[in-house]
């Protein structure tokens, strides 16, 4: 797993430091991703007495599945990630119809930007709204290969979400709206606080599991918490 060593002291000097990061690293490449964890353990997490303020769901977040639900699992992703990229296409759909639209998992996701290009992605993905987000995230990662390679990969990212419904005028709006990347770049620094990183990191019921998970791990996991 490679680990990223990017320190976030605020919302300026966040930009500052993602800016420079993305001069030396391309999306898709392996600069700018993160390798997961072989052979991690799948031990259970226990449910902590009281989360960090940090891993609070509010009402800012992106979130699938009832909050009353007995596990709540938090990821910090980047969308030039392509571990996270993998997670969200082959294991997040079986989770979420096993557990989330069961009721018994609620699924947060949280950016976690490792490079400009991934803060921009994440810019777009909220210009859609909330009842969208979710739909929007999922297209970007299956489409990351040909996104995050191109020449211009956020010009090549606005053209497929022309697609989605996502008008490129619109598009261009929400990518110099300074109050979105601050907020995408204040989620990544609630991050640092936890001691996220790398990509991606899940926090299960408050416990941090690093590195991609299989569904059989997180089956694993899950069944001794849900009862």
């Amino acid at each position: 797993m490679r680990n990223i060593s990017i320190v976030i002291a605020g919302a300026v000097a966040i930009a500052a430091v993602v800016g420079g990061v993305y001069l030396a690293t391309k999306p898709g490449s392996p600069s700018a991703q993160s390798a997961p964890a072989p052979g991690a353990g799948t031990a259970a997490p226990a449910a902590p007495a009281a989360l960090p303020p940090e891993l609070q769901i509010t009402a800012t977040d992106h979130a699938m599945g009832p909050a009353d639900a007995a596990v709540t699992i938090v990821e910090y992703a980047s969308m030039t990630c392509g571990h996270c990229a993998s997670f969200h296409t082959t294991v997040l759909p079986e989770l979420k119809k096993k557990y989330v639209d069961t009721g018994k998992v609620r699924f947060v996701y949280r950016d976690f930007p490792l490079d400009e290009v991934a803060a921009r992605a994440a810019q777009l993905a909220e210009c859609v709204g909330n009842e969208r987000y979710f739909a929007i995230v999922d297209m970007i990662f299956r489409g990351q290969a040909q996104w995050a390679a191109a020449k211009d990969p956020i010009a090549e990212l606005v053209k497929s979400l022309r697609i989605a419904g996502l008008p490129e005028d619109a598009a261009k709006t929400c990518l110099a709206d300074q109050k979105v990347l601050d907020a995408i770049l204040l989620e990544r620094q609630g991050g640092d606080k936890l001691g996220v990183n790398s990509t991606p990191t899940l926090f299960v019921n408050g416990q941090r599991l690093t590195g991609g998970r299989t569904m059989a791990e997180l089956d694993e996991i899950l069944s001794k918490l849900i009862k």
